[in-house]
């Protein structure tokens, strides 16, 4: 297997940065693909070579992230935009199931047809975690730092990477941001760039969570070390700078779920209240898993399959069951009353999409100010996968505008 991945790698590396998430599904297929020579060699474990290994973490360190423009463009929020955030609540799906796949993309992620659909299992998940990030510089105007809180009772501490605007010294809005990843990889330094761009332009304090992930940590492990890397922020606010009445709580895809989770769980607790919720391509509803009528020729990056495994792996057999606490799937929640406003984000080719739909509807209809911006045509990650294209920039702005005016 081994072989095979240095070959693959080697073959790579010198393509240009933009095919970086293609070599990533081919590493991935790669991985798949290979259980028989795995058995028959005895070799059933995923470590990488070292000259792999780094061939991979570069790659990975190229990625581009969610909504981040060249810094030789203007800022995002100085730029003019045309489109307005959408509120609707379409049920029960706004995707045509006899739609042609080919011609459902938006103009701007046309290319997104040919990503290849990978779905991630045990193997290929902890392939994915055996690639480490590379942080990234975030320049002259924002500084970074990790700092350490106490972690849940029972459980280690929790790490935070702390991005502030250079200079600031008064007390200023902040953002807890948690990485997405299906509950099964990721790490704070994948969404560095966005992280960075978010205190840059709005002049905010921005931390993202390491939290446990699993099928190592199951649930609650997530939600609770986000609820402690809240806390944790709450009892440094003072040297942190951070005003403790203007703290928003985000995050995309798995991350997106956990922060509307632990919106919840700081609503019970009523010990700390977070002011707003951004929630991108969230991952809500454990239920998800059951449905057979998701079109798997049109979703992109993230796969029903994938969505089982990343389900299963945090909530084990109680998936889809009924007894799944609304702490590890928001959507399980029934009174959604008295939860800070919220901005959802979604695209029409999303597995997420119906659910965040709904989720936003049902917000709504508790009396919660919620933005729902559906972009149609858009697939799971659109962003990430094609950060240039003017249909991410305009996303990112929406993103930036929903924070600015909720802090």
């Amino acid at each position: 297997m081994t072989r095979q991945l240095t070959e693959l790698v080697a073959e790579r590396t010198d393509a240009a940065r933009d095919t970086a998430p293609r070599l990533m599904a081919d590493v991935v297929s790669a991985a798949l693909r290979t259980p028989v020579e795995m058995r028959a060699t005895g070799d059933t474990d995923v470590s990488l070579p070292d000259p792999v290994r780094e061939s991979l973490t570069q790659l990975c360190a190229g990625l581009p992230v969610v909504g981040v423009a060249p810094a030789s463009q203007p800022s995002p929020l100085s730029t003019p935009t045309t489109r307005r955030v959408a509120r609707r609540f379409p049920t029960p799906s706004m995707r045509g199931k006899n739609e042609d796949p080919m011609s459902t993309f938006h103009p701007d992620l046309k290319r997104g047809r040919f990503i290849p659909n990978v779905s991630y299992g045990r193997l290929s998940s902890r392939l994915v975690r055996s690639v480490k990030w590379r942080a990234t510089d975030p320049g002259p105007d924002v500084t970074v730092q990790e700092i350490v809180v106490p972690g849940p009772k029972g459980a280690p501490s929790v790490s935070l990477r702390v991005f502030q605007p250079t200079g600031l010294k008064t007390a200023a809005p902040a953002l807890l941001w948690v990485h997405g990843g299906g509950l099964i990889f990721g790490a704070p330094e994948q969404d560095d760039r966005t992280n960075i761009a978010f205190a840059r332009e709005l002049g905010i304090t921005v931390a993202a969570v390491r939290y446990r992930l699993g099928p190592d940590h199951p649930a609650p492990a997530a939600v609770e070390d986000a609820y402690a890397a809240l806390r944790g922020l709450v009892e440094r606010a003072s040297d942190l700078r951070i005003d403790i009445e203007r703290i928003a709580i985000g995050g995309a895809s798995a991350g997106g779920g956990i922060a509307a989770a632990l919106a919840l769980l700081a609503h019970d607790r009523a010990e700390i209240r977070p002011a707003f919720q951004l929630l991108l391509y969230s991952m809500l509803d454990d239920r998800t898993t059951t449905r057979t009528d998701l079109d798997t020729l049109k979703v992109r990056v993230w796969t029903p399959k994938s969505n089982r495994y990343g389900w299963s792996s945090y909530l084990g057999d109680a998936v889809a069951g009924p007894h799944v606490s609304p702490y590890s799937a928001a959507a399980r929640r029934e009174d959604l009353t008295g939860l800070p406003p919220a901005w959802i984000g979604v695209g029409t080719l999303d597995l997420f999409h119906d659910e965040d739909v709904e989720y936003a509807r049902r917000l709504s209809d508790s009396g919660v100010l919620c933005d729902l911006d559906v972009v149609p045509g858009a697939f799971h990650g659109f962003d990430l996968v094609f950060p240039k294209a003017e249909v991410s920039r305009e996303f990112w702005r929406r993103q930036a505008r929903a924070l600015k005016g909720a802090l």
